[in-house]
């Protein structure tokens, strides 16, 4: 494809670059990042047999290289700047054949590395930890698949002393890192990269504040860089929270309130704000908590709903001329003043077969109307 390379590194323990015939019988790549679950690849390859060396089996089903739980590391590089697309396992595959003449098609599919914290479940204390420092010890178990932490404490501590609580792990590492994490509305993900074999290990609030991407281009003639973008506004989204809770503590029922996000605003108009009084409250109805964690809940439940607006498209990569990176901010222009501006973009589909690279995206934010009159191309 123009401008565009693609290097394949497969192996059992050290993934080493793949040999030119199974580079020339990979017919597509699809690879997803989402800043919610795992993200996950499919390589799909043409399996034909044809010659006297094919007669007991397809080359590639008894090729070592694709078995199950090997590293397969995918980089996408526009001229000299290299980007790690994937760094995962080998989990499932899937041949097919038809009678219609077509080459059969061996399917690849596979997991990032998060995937190898997700194998045992575990039942295990750790005593005097908040949740940051669990968050650090799980991801630090898991250094030989590169894994850089980094790790965003939580606006509220709690440190748990060993006479009143102990926490306590009744699930896998992946698990219990995502339940940590759903307790303040933060997120837990595994992001390939910087480097090849290294990995990103990311437990903190979604990222942003950071500064945004390439910014998506829609009706802007020769300048457009998006093939479709839609948008979708759901009123009923954003949720306050109200109740009570018995500080575990004091013994005393203690008033528990969150109405905003205390995540940094993408847009001039939140609609937790412009629909009032139509807000979907929800009452807290959680025991045996202190006031701090409490409120730590609480700021979590409404920062988990406060993203009403959702924006789902496809750009051609070459058109766009960088990958568009999910778990990360992105610039919209040419929707007009309502739909145009900074989003969250929560997800990314790269679809990469012979002369295309197409990549289908997800974004958010809390409301709509830009912030700023102007966008950054």
């Amino acid at each position: 494809m123009p401008g565009v390379m693609l290097t394949m590194l497969v192996g059992p323990t050290v993934a080493i670059p793949a040999p030119q015939p199974l580079m020339d019988a990979l017919a597509s790549v699809q690879v997803t990042h989402s800043d919610e679950g795992r993200s996950g690849f499919q390589l799909s390859f043409h399996a034909g047999r044809s010659g006297a060396t094919t007669l007991i089996d397809s080359p590639l089903l008894t090729l070592p290289l694709l078995r199950p739980f090997n590293r397969v590391i995918l980089i996408v590089g526009f001229g000299v700047m290299p980007t790690v697309l994937m760094d995962g396992v080998i989990t499932h595959s899937q041949l097919q054949h038809d009678d219609t003449g077509a080459p059969s098609t061996l399917t690849v599919t596979g997991e990032d590395v998060s995937v190898m914290m997700d194998l045992e479940d575990k039942s295990a204390e750790h005593p005097a930890q908040p949740e940051a420092l669990i968050a650090l010890a799980l991801i630090a178990s898991y250094a030989q698949y590169g894994l850089i932490p980094i790790v965003i404490p939580p606006p509220t501590i709690d440190p748990p002393i060993p006479i009143e609580r102990v926490p306590v792990q009744q699930a896998t590492d992946l698990g219990y890192l995502n339940e940590m994490a759903g307790r303040f509305g933060y997120v837990f993900y595994v992001a390939p990269g910087p480097a090849p074999f290294t990995n990103t290990a990311y437990w903190g609030p979604p990222k942003r504040a950071d500064l945004p991407q390439h910014a998506l281009s829609v009706d802007l003639g020769p300048d457009s860089n998006v093939t479709s973008l839609n948008f979708t506004n759901n009123a009923l989204a954003p949720t306050m929270v109200k109740g009570k809770v018995q500080d575990r503590q004091t013994g005393q029922d203690v008033p528990v309130l969150a109405l905003l996000s205390t995540r940094p605003p993408l847009s001039a108009m939140p609609a937790v704000l412009v629909n009032q009084p139509n807000v979907r409250t929800t009452q807290f109805r959680e025991s045996g908590l202190n006031i701090v964690q409490a409120f730590a809940r609480a700021q979590g439940v409404v920062d988990r709903a406060a993203d009403a607006v959702t924006a789902s498209g496809e750009l051609d990569a070459t058109r766009y001329g960088a990958v568009l990176q999910a778990r990360a901010l992105v610039d919209v222009r040419g929707a007009g003043w309502t739909n145009s501006g900074t989003y969250y973009v929560k997800s990314v589909t790269h679809n990469i077969s012979s002369g295309t690279y197409k990549q289908s995206f997800t974004l958010t934010r809390e409301g709509t109307g830009a912030l700023s009159p102007a966008v950054v191309p």
